[in-house]
């Protein structure tokens, strides 16, 4: 009921908030109406046309939205009655049940009143007692039975404040069930007893009171009176509450009640059914079994039977027992393995974390241990040093007052200096112990010293007291001291003082700089507020800006909102999932437990019915076998069969169990896949999540990158604002100039034109009449300075709008950029992602397929099991078929081996379980896998990276794999090393692995015969076998997927053919070391190190080919990757060209509707179809009619032929009648087939306009391209304009740059040449001593340089100067002469020139004058045609207005009109809903009805109940009456039967009237609900009416607001239109006035002008006379000018050539002295060089000679240690001589064989050569090989031997040829030898290169002298070098041989010098120097040196 309440109420709100939502919609349409009706006034149209077209619109917008709201209201009327209807139920019900428990709380009240008034009446009761009680005297006696009485009272409050401790949650249901009543009538039962106990209480007091009173009053205890009062407030307080908290109880306990009673009822049915069941079966085998017949004989045999199967009972219920502890261990340990693992994995992760916080902490406890050392460290250094200072500090205090105490007793003089210098060093001491930490330790000593001192002191005053001299001597002494000590305290104070001093400088110093710091820091303080104050500007002007930023921000935000909103639907459905998740969990642990129930129901069950079906068939056994064989035997059977049977019934449980088993595995299994399926929703919806907030980033960036472009733009046009502005002030400055020039010039005019009065007026109106032109032309220039102004205007904004327009295009570009780049990586993902999933694919299906084989080898197992139990089972019948005597044994062994089995069995379920397990884990793990390949598919970056790391991996994996091959070939070599050492021995470990090998095998086998004996897993293997397959299926679909892809990724087969070449090697790694197995395995061989050797080799060569293969890899990952950018790419181009062409398809169709706005096409296709149909239609008829035709014609041939003549004229009438019906028919065909041509015609020429339209379409579309075209091209022209624009500007501002720089250069020019004019001017004035001045810097320049000018050239050039100058002066003069004539022909031509042109002007400004009247009256009559228009405009846009007006009010009341109709229709609608209410009423009261005669019968029927039990109590009264008469009592029978009747009347007219007043109350109640419900629903019509009204006032109200303020808006505008026409008008005539004023003035103008004109006429004749004469003098004055021209024509071309080759000449002078000035400062530069070079040189040789001097001390020191030497030479040489005349003429045999083989190898022409060398090698000298090579080119090969063997005899000593030095070098000084040492050291085998300081080139040449003199002077220089060494300059020595540095010389014999003999490593040795014999000693040295 209470479901169905909130199911109603659920109903109810939906259905209300539809209404409501309807209704808001409703509302904000007609708002919307509202406003549009608003808007309509507000626009203006322009033509009528549109205008109607536009209303036209809003009317089709109007229907529309009145269609909506018309199908709205209709929903909406439907939900109304649904609802209605509902609502009338959901009362009727309501009041029935609330009738129902208001009469049941009626009766509970009832019943709680009554309690209470007895309770409270009790209580008073209780009180009035107690009162009694104490107001009698109660004894001692008494008190005894007071305290029990008050323990019963307290017990019995806590008896009746025990409640029943029930839950009070939960509600009445609708129905009062039977346990309900039960219990509310034992609560009442409960209370009556309390009420009885209260009562026996009441009694108890009232008898002690009476008690009380009879013994006499007295004062009772008070104490007990206060617990009683207590005791009953508490009563009262706890019966409140128990009363409060009783309805709670009940309704909670009931409701678990009726719970508890449905469940038992349900189980109980259930188990009687089966019972009966059971009872059934057991009935029928009863039946069958009792017919036949017992024996007396079984009666004996009956107590051994029984025995027997108790025994068999409790065997079976131990097995049972035992099973049943075995299948809950199982569990348990399942359970608690899963919980293990749970836990296990939970305890590795918690490790992980634990170790990462483990390993953070170690490293923050050590930072923080090595923290607290260092401050442990300071903290002990510190306490050490406070503790040493106070002790210090103890002891010093306790020392000096020893000493007071001791110069106390000394006297007063001596005394005051000690304490004066004791003072001051105390006061020194502590300042140092204050200021020094670091001299502490110094102090402590110190203070020992002391501290030992004082104690001296005291040791010695307390010897000495007595003796004061001593005393005195001793203080005198440590006066001493501490004097000392002060004065070093003093100066220790004075350093600090000054060190004090010195930081107090620093301070101010830095105060001063901060100071400084502080004012630069101000001053960029303001200038940066008077950028802020710019910037602020600027800011406001971005501001307007950045609003449309904002509101571009704020679509952004809007669609961020959007996605926020689609985020939070995705994560409520993500909680929701999760709720169902653990709905469902929640729901699997329900049937789990009911499951188990159900199983352990389930084996009860069994068991009792396997006890039963035992019985029975021992029974039946016992009972058939009797007469047959012995007991024992069919004991022993039957145990067999109960066996078979227990092992049947295993079976059969086990194989439940595992179906269960299984059952719930697929339910977690299915919870599984939910779960994860969940998490993948939850994983795209944070991928969703993240795509949103990267597209937040990416229109944050676009944003941000939006803004950058504005600010740029903004930059761009203010930089040309500046531009333009620059622009305008250099015009207005023009201007001012220009102004300023006329201003100047009509000054001059008036300076000149004041000779003549008249003249003069003249002039001055001219002047003015100049002026006021001037004025105008001012203006006219400021007003097209401002049109300049405007246009620059306008071309700005064009350009801010061409560059907005292609900085979107730009931004267009960049994101279809971005989306191609997008598009190229997601089909790059893809790629990847389908390779990927096609891999793991293949390796699924791989591991399926093994997995498969694996189960159909475990099939054949099971089969051959099977096959092995049913032979067992064969062999057991048989056993059982065999005699007596042997079955007892056999049965034993066989009870044990079938214990045995049922162990094994377990075993092996356990372990196909455990199978099962890792299987199912296998499986879920595929499946998990499928999916992730199917979310790869959808989530593809993140697929990326793991194909990347797939990628990496596998080559780690190959890598290490490699290595671990390596490592395998490293470990069989080590092992080969092994066997080759233990050769011997290797053959006995062979034969134990052998053996270990047999045992494994047999192991297995054992094993694999355990397996065989069983047939378990059958059911799993087929499950198993099934999710392959499916597996295969999904697996194949995908495959099928991936072809598509895999076509693509042909590209990538590369790589995988490098993968392959890896696994192939990797495979012959394998092989290889397969065989080295082998190798180990054979164990005795020889070869051992070749094997070992080759095993090395192979080594080398798998490492270089690892690497080749890395490398190789490398370069295939490299590929790959510019595939798969290829592949982006591809795919970016396709995605873009895919773009495009759904691009243009939307393009055709726009184009399609703009060509077929009206839908003409359409209409044309539905008038052709109507066309066809009609004619269709036509030409049906007409055959139908040409039927009839031959029917007739038919009918009439036939009745001709029949009737023959006598019928003849009936048959003409006929005849004639068919022939005018034939005319008529042929009429109707005819008119048809005209208006059937018509018809075609009319198609043809609507055919022929589709084709023109068509062709019209096409033409448009041409002409929208050509558009589109001549658009792109203008943008084009226009781009190039403004570039070429902008190129002219860079132009002009290049030129402007040249002009500037040519005029610098002009004033260059102009200065440098009167520079030289002055030089020239000096020149002139001194030439002899500027030469003598020029020629001795010169000199000096020579002098220094040896690089000047022969004096010859200066010569020369002095003489050029000269009579250059000599010209100049001529050429100034002549020029001095022509400027003169010039300046007086000029005076004289002005004179004239100024006459003329003042006539001419005057003449001039009389035209110009006439001129601008002129175009005055042109521009005014331009102005009124102007003007006219513009009126003419004015009223045809009145005229517009107006009809505008019209055609506003015409709407207005078309509006009007409609609201009416709308009105109408709203009242239909009402009319409507009232019928449907009635109808309802209708229907309500036809339901009252019904429910009346559903009571009536009800009533009836319990009516006929009520006679029916009469009837049966009659039936028994007769019955009784029957048995009454038996025994004689009729009389009163009948006086009862009389009063039965009459009571059944009563009860029967009681009964009767019960049901009318019922029936009466029940009418009542529904008329009264009736009338509650029509009230409700009136009040509601009311309140929706009032409400309907107001809203339509209201919507009047704003209607005629709008009419109100439209017309006000209209009437505004015509007065505004008239205001306008007024001053249109009032402009028309001040312009006219302002025309004829103007026209007035021109004409006086004209008539003062021709009054002018007439007298300038007078004076034109005057002037002409003067003229004349004037002319003539002109004439004279002309030809003297023309000869004067022509001779200053001359003198100027003279002068022009004079000047041009003056200039030539000059500049030709100029290049030559700059060349000249160049050439002097390179000489200079390179003088300046080389005399830097000398000075370093001079100081290295300087440095050398110092050396040098020092070398040769330390040289005389050494020849004195080489005369020794020497000494020691000769003899050692002595030694020598002998040795070498004892080994004389020994040479190697070997040596001698190649030399000889050697000459004959060699060519004839290079053995001279050979022979040399034999030569040398044989010490002959050159000479004699000479001779000997002339023999033998005499005599041949014979001769050159003899003498070769002759010669070996004569010599006896080798005679090497000494160096030409070896000689000298004895008597030579050591710095000669160095000296020749370095000469022969330095000379090169190569052409010396040459050095840094001669690649100088010299600018000129220098003479022959010069190099003659440098060359003396280097001689000298070396020379002067030679004296101090002793011997001539080394470096220009002749070349020589080098001496070998480090060679090993066989000729030293001699005995040379120690220089030239081979250097040793002690001494240094100098790289060789290569010295050309041009370069200068210092070069040389400096070359030297550098080295």
């Amino acid at each position: 009921m209470s479901s169905w309440l909130g199911g109603l109420g659920s109903g109810l709100g939906q259905s209300l908030g539809q209404v409501g939502g309807s209704l808001s919609s409703f509302t904000g349409q007609i708002s919307n109406f509202t406003k549009d009706m608003l808007l309509e006034g507000v626009e203006e149209v322009g033509d009528a046309a549109t205008e109607l077209q536009v209303s036209n619109s809003r009317l089709a917008e109007v229907e529309a939205a009145f269609g909506t709201q018309k199908s709205e209201y209709d929903r909406l009327r439907k939900l109304h009655a649904e609802l209605e209807e509902k609502l009338e139920a959901s009362e009727i019900q309501i009041k029935r049940q609330s009738a129902e428990y208001r009469a049941l709380l009626q009766q509970k009240d009832v019943e709680i009143s009554h309690l209470k008034a007895r309770q409270s009446g009790l209580q008073e009761e209780v009180q009035n007692l107690q009162h009694s009680a104490q107001s009698a005297s109660v004894g001692p006696a008494l008190l005894p039975v007071t305290t029990t009485s008050s323990t019963t009272t307290s017990s019995s409050a806590s008896s009746f404040l025990s409640r029943p401790g029930g839950s009070h949650q939960g509600f009445h249901s609708d129905e009062m069930d039977l346990s309900d009543v039960i219990w509310s009538q034992q609560e009442i039962n409960r209370l009556s007893t309390e009420v009885m106990r209260l009562e026996a209480e009441v009694a108890h007091w009232r008898r002690m009171s009476q008690a009380s009173a009879g013994a006499g009053a007295g004062n009772g205890d008070q104490g007990e009176i206060l617990k009683l009062q207590r005791t009953i407030k508490d009563l009262r307080e706890e019966m409140s509450r128990e009363v409060d908290e009783h309805q709670h109880e009940l309704a909670a306990v009931q409701d678990a009640q009726r719970q508890k009673m449905a469940d038992i009822t349900r189980r109980h049915r259930d188990e009687l059914a089966e019972y009966e069941e059971r009872i059934e079966e057991l009935e029928e085998q009863i039946q069958s079994g009792g017919g036949q017949a017992t024996s007396p004989s079984d009666a004996s045999k009956l107590p051994e039977l029984q025995k027997t199967i108790s025994s068999l009972q409790e065997a079976a219920d131990q097995r049972e027992k035992q099973l049943a502890e075995l299948s809950a261990r199982l569990e348990e340990a399942q359970s608690k393995q899963a919980s293990l693992q749970l836990e296990k994995d939970d305890a590795q992760e918690e490790n992980a974390g634990l170790l990462q916080n483990y390993t953070r902490l170690q490293a923050s406890v050590t930072e923080l241990q090595a923290r607290v050392q260092e401050q442990e460290g300071k903290a002990l250094q510190k306490a050490q040093l406070d503790h040493e200072i106070q002790v210090l500090r103890k002891n010093l205090a306790a020392s000096e007052k020893e000493i007071e105490r001791l110069n106390s007793l000394v006297e007063a003089g001596p005394k005051e200096e000690v304490e004066h210098a004791d003072i001051l060093e105390l006061n020194t001491i502590i300042g140092t112990l204050r200021q020094e930490k670091e001299v502490l330790e110094q102090e402590k000593l110190n203070l020992q010293e002391r501290l030992e001192m004082a104690k001296e002191q005291i040791v010695s005053s307390n010897e000495a007291e007595s003796g004061e001299s001593e005393s005195l001597e001793d203080l005198k002494t440590e006066l001493e001291r501490r004097e000392k000590s002060l004065k070093n305290m003093e100066e220790e104070r004075d350093t600090l003082m000054s060190e004090l001093e010195e930081l107090d400088r620093q301070n101010q110093e830095a105060t001063q700089h901060m100071i400084s710091v502080k004012d630069q820091l101000s001053g960029q303080l303001k200038e940066a507020e008077a950028k802020l104050t710019g910037l602020t500007a600027e800011l406001n002007t971005t501001k307007d800006k950045n609003e449309a930023l904002k509101q571009e921000l704020e679509t952004q935000k809007e669609k961020m909102s959007q996605s926020a909103f689609t985020l939070n639907d995705l994560h409520m459905g993500k909680q929701q999932l999760e709720g169902s998740v653990k709905e469902l969990k929640d729901k699997l642990g329900n049937a789990q437990e009911q499951n188990k129930e159900a199983r352990r129901e389930i084996t009860e069950l069994k068991k009792t019915l396997q006890e039963r079906e035992k019985q029975l068939s021992v029974a039946k056994a016992e009972l058939d076998q009797a007469g047959d064989r012995g007991a024992v035997a069919q004991g022993t059977e039957e145990k067999l069969a109960g066996k078979d049977r227990e092992l049947s019934d295993l079976r059969r449980e086990l194989d439940e169990m595992r179906s269960s088993q299984e059952k719930v595995m697929s339910e977690d299994y299915e919870l599984k896949m939910e779960n994860r399926r969940l998490k993948t929703e939850s994983e795209q919806a944070q991928g969703k999540g993240e795509e949103l907030t990267k597209q937040m980033k990416e229109s944050q960036a676009a944003l941000n990158r939006t803004i950058r472009e504005k600010d740029t733009r903004i930059e761009a046009l203010k930089l040309e604002k500046s531009q333009l502005e620059g622009e305008l002030r250099q015009a207005e400055s023009t201007l001012t100039e220009q102004a300023k020039q006329y201003q100047q010039t009509i000054e001059e005019l008036t300076r000149a034109r004041s000779m003549d009065a008249s003249a003069l007026q003249m002039e001055h109106e001219r002047a003015i009449k100049l002026n006021q032109e001037k004025d105008m032309e001012i203006a006219q220039l400021k007003r097209d300075m401002e049109q300049l102004a405007s246009d620059h205007r306008d071309t700005n904004e064009m350009l801010s709008i061409t560059v907005a327009g292609q900085k979107q295009l730009t931004d267009l570009l960049q994101e279809k950029d971005t989306f191609l780049e997008t598009l190229k990586q997601n089909a790059s993902d893809l790629q990847a992602e389908m390779e990927n999933s096609i891999a793991v694919a293949t390796k699924e299906a791989e591991a399926l397929k093994q997995a498969l084989d694996e189960k159909d080898k475990q099939l054949g197992g099971m089969k051959e099991e099977n096959s092995h139990l049913k032979e067992e089972i064969d062999r057991f019948r048989d056993q059982q078929s065999r005699p007596q005597s042997l079955a007892e044994p056999r049965t034993l062994d066989i009870i044990t081996e079938l214990e045995t089995e049922i162990t094994q069995l377990k075993s092996s379920r356990n372990g196909l379980e455990e199978e099962i397990q890792t299987l199912r884990r296998t499986m879920e793990e595929q499946q998990a896998s499928l999916l992730l390949s199917q979310q790869s598919l959808q989530a593809q970056q993140s697929e990326l990276e793991q194909a990347h790391a797939r990628h990496q991996q596998t080559t780690l994996n190959y890598d290490r794999l490699i290595h671990a091959r390596d490592e395998e070939i490293c470990r069989l070599q080590q092992t080969v090393d092994q066997l080759s050492e233990s050769r011997g021995p290797a053959d006995s470990p062979v034969q134990g692995e052998v053996i270990i090998l047999q045992e494994e095998k047999t192991q297995t086998l054992n094993q694999e015969n355990g397996n065989e004996k069983h047939d378990l897993s059958k059911v799993e293997i087929e499950k198993l076998v099934k999710g392959i397959k499916e597996k295969e299926t999904e697996i194949s679909q995908l495959n099928e997927k991936n072809l598509s892809l895999t076509k693509q990724l042909d590209q990538l087969v590369v790589s995988r053919d490098e993968v392959g070449k890896l696994s192939q090697m990797i495979l012959q790694k394998d092989l290889e070391i397969q065989a080295l197995h082998a190798r180990v395995s054979m164990g005795v061989g020889g070869g051992h190190s070749q094997d070992v050797m080759f095993l090395q080799q192979q080594l080398q060569a798998y490492a270089v080919e690892r690497e080749q293969v890395l490398a190789v890899l490398n370069e295939k990952t490299r590929e790959n990757s510019q595939l798969r950018s290829d592949y982006h790419r591809l795919m970016d181009i396709m995605a873009g060209k895919e773009a495009a062409l759904v691009k243009l398809q939307q393009e055709n169709q726009r184009l399609q509707n703009m060509s077929d706005p009206s839908g003409s096409q359409e209409m044309f296709k539905e008038t052709i179809q109507n066309l066809s149909r009609i004619i269709r239609e036509k030409d049906i008829e007409i055959d139908a009619l040409t039927q009839k035709c031959q029917t007739l014609v038919t009918v009439l041939q036939t009745s001709g032929g029949e009737s023959g003549a006598s019928s003849g004229g009936v048959s003409s009438n006929q005849f004639e009648e068919l022939l005018q019906e034939r005319d008529t028919l042929k009429q109707q065909v005819k008119k048809m087939e005209e208006w059937k041509q018509q018809v075609i015609t009319t198609v043809k020429n609507m055919q022929h306009e589709s084709a023109q339209l068509q062709e019209e379409l096409i033409k448009l579309q041409g002409q929208v391209s050509a558009d589109s075209d001549c658009s792109s091209k203008l943008t084009v022209d226009y781009t190039r304009l403004i570039q070429s624009y902008e190129q002219k500007e860079r132009r002009l501002g290049s030129l402007s740059q040249e002009l500037a720089q040519v005029q610098q250069t002009i004033t260059q020019l102009s200065t440098t040449k009167e520079v030289l004019l002055g030089k020239l001017d000096c020149v002139a004035q001194t030439p002899e001593v500027v030469a003598a001045q020029s020629s001795g810097p010169s000199l000096t320049a020579d002098a220094q340089s040896h690089q000047a000018s022969p004096p010859a050239s200066n010569e020369k050039l002095q003489e050029e100067l000269v009579r250059l100058r000599a010209q100049l002066a001529e050429k100034e003069n002549l020029i001095r002469t022509i400027q003169e004539n010039n300046h007086r022909l000029s005076n004289s031509a002005s004179a004239s020139e100024s006459e003329q042109r003042s006539q001419a002007e005057e003449v001039r400004q009389l035209r110009e004058r006439l001129e601008a009247l002129k175009r005055s009256v042109r521009e005014k009559d331009l102005l009124i045609k102007t003007k006219g228009d513009q009126l003419s405009h004015v009223s045809e846009a009145l005229r517009n207005r107006e009809n505008d007006n019209e055609v506003l009010k015409q709407a207005v009341t078309n509006l009007k009109e409609r609201a009416l109709i709308l009105e109408m229709d709203g009242k239909k609608l009402k009319e409507e809903n009232e019928l449907v209410a009635a109808r309802s009423r209708e229907k309500e009261s036809e339901f009252r009805a019904l429910q009346e005669t559903n009571m009536q019968v009800s009533l009836l029927l319990r009516e006929k109940e009520f006679e029916l039990s009469a009837v049966s109590e009659k039936a028994a009264t007769v019955e009784k009456m029957l048995k009454d008469k038996d025994q004689g009592k009729s009389g009163e029978l009948n006086q009862l039967l009389s009063e039965m009747k009459s009571m059944q009347q009563k009860a029967v007219a009681f009964q009767q009237e019960r049901d009318q007043v019922m029936m009466a109350l029940k009418q009542k109640q529904m008329e009264t609900t009736a009338v509650q419900s029509e009230l409700q629903h009136m009040r509601d019509k009311e309140q929706r009416l009032t409400l309907e009204l107001e809203r339509l006032r209201n919507h009047l109200l704003e209607i005629e607001d709008s009419y109100t303020r439209e017309a006000l808006a209209a009437e505004d505008r015509e007065t505004d239109l008239r205001r306008r026409v007024a001053l249109l008008d009032d402009k028309l005539a001040t312009s006219s006035s302002a025309v004829e004023n103007a026209s007035q003035q021109a004409s006086l103008q004209v008539e003062s002008l021709q009054e002018q004109l007439s007298g300038v006429v007078k004076q034109r004749d005057d002037a002409l006379t003067h003229l004349r004469t004037s002319q003539e003098q002109v004439n004279q004055y002309a030809v003297s000018l023309s000869n004067l021209q022509m001779v200053l024509e001359q003198f100027q071309q003279e002068e022009k050539a004079m000047y041009s080759a003056e200039l030539d000449r000059h500049k030709k002078e100029k290049e030559e002295w700059r060349r000249k000035a160049e050439r002097l400062e390179d000489q200079a530069s390179a003088l300046q060089i080389n005399l830097d070079e000398a000075n370093a040189a001079l100081d290295s040789a300087s440095r050398l000679t110092d050396q040098l001097d020092l070398k040769e001390e330390q040289i005389e020191e050494l020849k004195k240690q080489v005369d020794v030497r020497q000494e020691m030479l000769e003899e050692v040489q002595r030694k020598l001589m002998n040795l070498l005349n004892s080994t004389e003429g020994k040479i190697d045999k070997v040596l001698m064989r190649n030399l000889f083989l050697g000459y004959f190898h060699t060519p004839k022409t290079k053995r001279a050569d050979v022979l040399r060398l034999m030569g040398s090698v044989l010490g002959l000298s050159r000479e004699d090989i000479d001779k000997m090579l002339e023999e033998d080119g005499r005599h041949g090969v014979t001769g050159w031997v003899s003498s070769l063997l002759g010669g070996r005899g004569a010599q006896s000593v080798p005679n090497t040829p000494q160096r030409p030095t070896s000689g000298q070098g004895l008597n030579t000084s050591f710095s000669g030898m160095f000296v020749k040492f370095l000469e022969m050291e330095s000379t090169p085998a190569l052409p010396a290169p040459k050095l840094s300081v001669l690649d100088i080139k010299p600018l000129s040449a220098p003479p022959a002298r010069r190099t003659s003199s440098a060359a003396s002077s280097a001689a000298a220089g070396a020379a002067a070098a030679g004296k101090r060494a002793g011997e001539a300059n080394p470096f220009l020595a002749p070349r020589s041989a080098a001496v070998p540095l480090l060679a090993g010389s066989g000729s030293g014999g001699s005995g040379g010098h120690l220089l030239m003999k081979p250097i040793s490593d002690a001494l240094p040795t100098f790289t060789p120097v290569p010295v050309s014999a041009e370069a200068s000693a210092g070069a040389v040295l400096k070359d030297l040196l550098k080295q």
